[in-house]
């Protein structure tokens, strides 16, 4: 197959020893704060707001299937050395395939709102900074970065604002009392109480996003060596597996701190909590000013970060509309990431409530995601596209019953949400 490289790829020799394996730790970690973004913060909090440790399971549920369908989408990319909306542009007819991807660049930039929206509400929990100021700060911050930074720096800031985010919430459950019993239980045994299913719809539409699976399949070939050969294909097969695991471990892990964090204050104090700020608010006379001021800082980066990456993302899938990679330095990139940020912080200014707006940009991911994930499977079922190293039955089956749970619940949450 024929390979191209860009930016983010090199030709060289790899040595496929344990040192190598670190340094290619870093792909599956821009994905993830994907799922560790706003939108995630209001689910997990009502779900351990208002049903205790009971929802845990949802997460590790919502974890594994992320893990296969972002596994898929990074193989794509090995393979082809194409991302997901370049496969589209070269593999599906014309017309439907722009039909596809300008979708996605939509579902980029109803992620990159409640993105933005998020970081805006945390400069509002720490500074007082009014929404639509802070969603200005916001946009030129996320501009800054994507436009005077390497990806690899890029790279090194998204890790960073992970970690803090991580160490964020290690600080804040170190402060609540936390039945671990009950808890190690709840993560593996699933468990429906009545009324909760809009809430897990909510917490699994927060964890498998279409813009992710876009931009892991261009982002992981940053790491890609001459794939020419069929033995380092299966090598960078093995690497991106591991890298997809230990990053999707993580925001794991974040994820079920939410609920721990909102159960062992919240839910056991009979508090109802439907808004960020709320929550925020009511950790004070909890926890302290302390644990209210390191849920603003967290939520502050986790904004700054997913907004980078969907504007990634969206840069990428507009680029791929012209059968190119990802180059922030070409005008193809530039106008996506541009379209994607600024049309979603344009959005914002038109809404009134805040909150409402995090629920209208699940609406419109809950419509464009099954799009994206049957033509993820589709392009990496064909045999003219992957040659042998296409979808196995026992792969494609898998998938295909991934994308029929993922796409009827966010259905189901699109319906809750018109209701």
């Amino acid at each position: 197959m024929k390979h191209k490289f860009n930016i983010f790829k090199g030709e060289h020799k790899p040595s496929f020893g344990a040192r190598d394996f670190l340094k290619y730790v870093g792909p599956g970690l821009l994905v993830t704060v994907g799922f560790v973004d706003p939108g995630n913060w209001a689910s997990n909090v009502s779900a351990g707001a208002d049903y205790g440790y009971k929802l845990l399971w949802m997460v590790t549920l919502s974890t594994i299937m992320l893990i296969i369908l972002q596994h898929n989408a990074a193989h794509l990319g090995i393979v082809t050395g194409d991302c997901l909306s370049e496969a589209t542009t070269k593999n599906v007819k014309p017309g439907l395939n722009k039909f596809i991807l300008f979708s996605g660049v939509g579902a980029s930039i109803s992620t990159a709102m409640a993105e933005l929206l998020g970081g805006a509400i945390a400069l509002n929990m720490l500074f007082k900074i009014p929404i639509k100021v802070g969603t200005l700060i916001m946009l030129f911050v996320v501009i800054w970065m994507l436009f005077s930074n390497s990806y690899k720096k890029l790279e090194r800031w998204i890790i960073g604002f992970v970690s803090i985010i991580g160490i964020s919430f290690i600080l804040e459950i170190t402060l609540v009392n936390i039945d671990w019993k009950v808890a190690a239980i709840s993560l593996i045994k699933p468990e429906i109480p009545r009324g909760s299913m809009p809430i897990i719809m909510s917490v699994l539409g927060a964890v498998v996003m279409p813009h992710n699976l876009f931009l892991h399949s261009e982002i992981i070939q940053s790491r890609q060596w001459n794939v020419e050969k069929e033995e380092v294909i299966k090598k960078q097969l093995k690497y991106e597996f591991f890298d997809t695991i230990f990053s999707m471990l993580i925001g794991w892990a974040i994820n079920s701190s939410m609920i721990l964090l909102a159960a062992g204050t919240f839910f056991s104090s009979g508090i109802k909590v439907n808004e960020l700020t709320q929550a925020q608010s009511m950790l004070r006379p909890i926890l302290g000013n302390r644990a209210s001021i390191i849920f603003a800082v967290a939520l502050l980066f986790s904004g700054i970060s997913s907004t980078v990456t969907a504007g990634m993302a969206g840069g990428s899938i507009f680029a791929g509309i012209y059968k190119e990679p990802y180059d922030i330095r070409d005008s193809h990139t530039k106008m996506g990431v541009l379209i994607t940020i600024v049309l979603a912080a344009v959005v914002i200014f038109f809404i009134k409530d805040p909150f409402k707006g995090l629920i209208y940009s699940q609406m419109l991911l809950s419509v464009q995601l099954p799009i994206t994930i049957f033509t993820q499977i589709y392009l990496t079922s064909s045999k003219k596209v992957m040659g042998k190293f296409s979808n196995g039955i026992v792969d494609k089956a898998l998938l295909i019953i991934i994308g029929v749970i993922v796409t009827g619940l966010d259905i189901g949450l699109l319906i809750t949400s018109f209701n």
